[in-house]
């Protein structure tokens, strides 16, 4: 695997650390601004629908012509981002940032992961396995690092994500040219094998509705679990950030498990048994009120969410070979801000009938991916 790989990870870690920061400041918000369930989970909904909308056109533009320099930008705006929420004042303003926030993620995510497609060779599970643990370890650290800010050294502590994401940057900027060489140096051996591309709308279509049932899992936990530790465990705010920190830290490492299985043995079956996972994990844990049974929940609850993160960006780039771009546009974007899009509904439900009770969509959406994954059509090692 080219070791260039590395780095695109790191700036995946770069953009995905600032994603995980915002849910995590998200009881801050509460307490400072006095803002509703709803209130607060709307300022997700304003960074991921950004990701949400922008992100498959940047893909589909990468198609066309790349925009490489997109990779470094992607983690200045996101950095960028949580400087500003640290010095912001009003709601308005954290509604701004927010989007900002999302913003540089549709930039990064599409380039980046066509970059990691053209250069990973015959090892493209491993390869976007590894691009996806940077992204995994970013929504590990971030919570710990925005809950430090927030409650330790003081809320414009956040400028921390600023000084890093720059120097990631400058790395990923003038690594650049090498990257390039070995990506057409990669594309040329492709042409010579004079392998067909085609497209295959009707597998992406069934992919999709799993996409959305990942999406709903992955979003609503970053979004909600530290509320749910807070509001329904009655632990404190750190605690909270905590329980977000260990799933991720987990699903970091089932990440790039998962993509090593997908190479070993089938995309298919892997998607089949997270979501198969997902249904009882995600139905003990939203209805659980002990603390210890609900962190021990947790690594299941990652087992479902993050093993299948890189067949699934590896089929829809299969799925549509022509198209690669936007189907990382899709798959690893919207994977994780689709489910944003969802959240304000989910937060009206909460201060409707309880957290608990809105949070049973995610057992529902396990049921619904695994109902889609029976479908996928077999890939090269069924």
């Amino acid at each position: 695997m080219n070791r260039l790989v590395y780095l695109f990870s790191l700036g995946h870690f770069g953009v995905d650390w600032c994603q995980g920061a915002v849910p995590a400041l998200l009881p801050y918000f509460i307490m400072e601004y006095g803002l509703s369930y709803r209130e607060a989970a709307t300022l997700i909904f304003a960074n991921m629908m950004v990701a949400s909308v922008i992100q498959p056109v940047f893909g589909y533009y990468a198609d066309r012509v790349s925009k490489p320099w997109f990779v470094p930008l992607g983690p200045v705006l996101s950095g960028a981002s949580l400087v500003w929420i640290g010095f912001s004042s009003s709601y308005a303003s954290l509604f701004a940032a927010a989007m900002v926030c999302g913003l540089g993620s549709s930039l990064f995510h599409p380039e980046g992961a066509l970059m990691v497609n053209r250069i990973a060779g015959g090892q493209k599970g491993r390869a976007l396995g590894t691009f996806s643990v940077g992204g995994n370890a970013g929504f590990a650290v971030g919570p710990a690092a925005a809950g430090l800010c927030a409650y330790g050294i003081g809320i414009e502590g956040l400028a921390l994500f600023g000084v890093v994401n720059a120097a990631v940057a400058a790395a990923l900027f003038f690594c650049m040219p090498a990257a390039l060489r070995a990506a057409e140096a990669s594309d040329a051996a492709e042409r010579k094998k004079g392998t067909e591309k085609r497209n295959d709308w009707g597998s992406f279509g069934k992919l999709s509705v799993i996409i959305l049932a990942r999406a709903l899992g992955f979003t609503l936990c970053n979004t909600f679990i530290p509320l749910y530790w807070i509001h329904v465990l009655g632990t404190d705010e750190a605690a909270g950030s905590t329980a977000l920190s260990l799933l991720f830290t987990v699903g970091a490492c089932l990440t790039y498990g998962g993509g090593l299985m997908a190479d070993r043995f089938s995309m298919r079956s892997i998607i089949r048994g997270a979501f198969l996972v997902m249904i009882p994990a995600m139905f003990l844990l939203t209805n659980s009120t002990s603390q210890l049974e609900a962190t021990l929940l947790l690594l299941p609850a990652a087992a479902a969410i993050f093993m299948p993160y890189s067949p699934i960006v590896v089929l829809g780039q299969t799925y549509l070979a022509k198209n690669a771009g936007f189907a990382s546009g899709v798959t690893l974007g919207l994977t994780t801000t689709l489910g944003g899009l969802f959240a304000p509904l989910v937060g009206w439900a909460a201060d409707l009938w309880g957290l608990q009770n809105a949070l049973q969509i995610l057992w529902i959406a396990g049921a619904a991916g695994f109902a889609a994954a029976l479908a996928l059509p077999k890939d090269r090692k069924d």
